[in-house]
């Protein structure tokens, strides 16, 4: 893997100061390389990881299991591809197991979340099934803890 694509994965809030000076390369370097991977489609954008347990966000997010029937000649692609285009979607991923996509969404209340799932996404041709699960609390974002307040250092405790 590309060390400054690594480092990005690991450290994605180093600037390319800093990423220039771990890698040991000039910044316009690591500026040439960071304009290579957006144009290439590898860098499609750095997101920061916020946790927002404490703040009234306004936000509610849902898990949506969504069973599809594939088409002839494309399979599960322009319905998945259909579904990722609504403002509502944060990410969609076709899986395996009982079913065919997973589906995060963003919502203003859990009535929006609700009335886009029943009006927008299980009404689509070739949808066959919807599960809904609300997100309630997030303890783990992208490898980082959220809100734990135990010491780097501190064993999980073992129950004989």
């Amino acid at each position: 893997m590309n060390p400054l694509l690594k480092l990005l994965l690991e450290g994605g809030s180093l600037n390319p100061a800093h990423l220039a000076q771990i890698l040991k390369l000039s910044e316009t370097e690591v500026n040439r390389q960071l304009d290579t991977l957006q144009k290439n489609g590898v860098l499609l954008g750095v997101r920061p990881i916020l946790n927002l347990s404490g703040e009234e966000s306004g936000v509610v997010r849902a898990v949506i299991e969504v069973r599809i029937t594939p088409e002839r000649g494309g399979g599960f692609n322009r319905l998945a591809e259909r579904i990722s285009k609504f403002d509502e979607v944060e990410s969609c991923y076709l899986m395996s197991g009982g079913y065919d996509l997973l589906v995060f969404v963003n919502g203003a209340s859990l009535q929006k979340v609700a009335a886009f799932v029943s009006e927008k996404l299980s009404t689509l041709e070739g949808v066959l099934s919807t599960a809904t699960h609300f997100m309630l609390r997030s303890y783990k974002e992208h490898g980082v803890l959220l809100g734990g307040k135990a010491e780097e250092n501190e064993r999980l405790k073992v129950a004989p």
